[in-house]
């Protein structure tokens, strides 16, 4: 599993699983494989990972690294194809301040946009994108 980036995100957040909609259909390379946080491959990498159960943010874990917060989402943008990866534009913005700003949307993500009753149940055809935890065991 350590050739895929793993993006960990909120499986009931309906503005997350957009986000994860919007990667497999730009992500050219299938390079992103997906975790719902609240599934048992999600608490098994929070664990092995030490990730604070309080963490209200997208997660990549590349090179057995984690990336959180607005970094996650510069990491992510400089791996998609142009024209997304020009979001790393705002890598200007002192990472402080870009914090502050992902950290405002993750509080009022679910007022904004809405949950979902259930983690998200990938399509036969997403499966493979979606690890479960034995595919994550070392």
């Amino acid at each position: 599993m350590n050739e895929f980036k793993l993006v960990v995100f909120d499986g009931i957040c309906v503005f997350c699983n957009g986000t994860v909609d919007f990667l497999l259909r730009f992500d050219r390379k299938k390079q992103f494989r997906y975790v719902a946080l609240q599934s048992d491959a999600g608490k098994m990498l929070q664990q092995k990972f030490n990730i604070p159960k309080e963490t209200d943010s997208v997660l990549l874990l590349l090179n057995n690294q984690v990336f959180t917060a607005s970094e996650a989402v510069m990491k992510i943008a400089s791996l998609l194809p142009f024209p997304w990866k020009m979001v790393v534009v705002f890598r200007i913005i002192p990472k402080k301040l870009r914090d502050k700003m992902y950290n405002r949307i993750a509080r009022n993500r679910y007022r904004w946009f809405g949950t979902k009753e259930f983690c998200r149940i990938p399509s036969p055809e997403e499966k493979m994108y979606f690890p479960e935890k034995e595919d994550l065991d070392d």
